[in-house]
């Protein structure tokens, strides 16, 4: 039995789920959002509850049976309040600025790296090493906060980097220096 796929989704007021022609469409205060869902799911809406239900206990089935569900309900959670990605930058003289739509990051190469914003993605840079990554779509804003933080991948020596906030970065010991084995 899914517990994920079988637990209910509580609509806040001002959102609208509807679900015709197995696509699922969230309207909400911060903007539309739609997804494509297999046949063999399926939705109902009664009030300010959804359900998802499915029509065989096949393993595919209960899969795409939680699948759907978590998706609705980061659909919802994306209209209502958003989602956000904060990356750190770490690095001797690393440092990040916002102009117009994109963000120039001197990060140790040559040449200043710029990233332009997209549809549905909005860049910020609260401090000279700080990225904020924020939108309405989940799958969106991790792709394009990834992308950013694969501009310099956190390396574990020096701990230099673009990454997370909330990683860890696992620091190996150097070489030993001298002497003879």
């Amino acid at each position: 039995m899914s517990r994920i796929g079988n637990a209910i989704i509580n609509i806040p007021a001002g959102v609208t789920v509807d679900a015709s022609n197995n696509v699922i469409t969230v309207k909400g205060p911060k903007g539309t959002l739609t997804q494509s869902y297999d046949p063999i799911i399926t939705l109902t809406v009664e009030g300010a509850v959804a359900k998802f239900t499915r029509a065989n206990d096949l393993g595919p089935t209960k899969a795409k049976h939680g699948l759907y569900r978590a998706l609705c309900a980061n659909m919802i959670k994306g209209v209502t309040e958003g989602f956000k990605k904060t990356l750190i930058v770490n690095g001797v003289g690393w440092k990040v600025a916002k102009q117009g739509k994109k963000v120039v990051m001197n990060v140790g190469f040559s040449h200043p790296v710029e990233i332009e914003e997209i549809d549905g993605i909005t860049l910020d840079c609260p401090s000279q090493t700080e990225i904020t990554v924020s939108g309405i779509d989940k799958d969106k804003v991790g792709q394009f906060a990834a992308m950013v933080r694969g501009v310099r991948e956190p390396e574990p020596y020096h701990g230099y980097g673009i990454r997370y906030s909330d990683e860890v970065i696992e620091r190996k010991v150097g070489k030993a220096a001298g002497g003879k084995g």
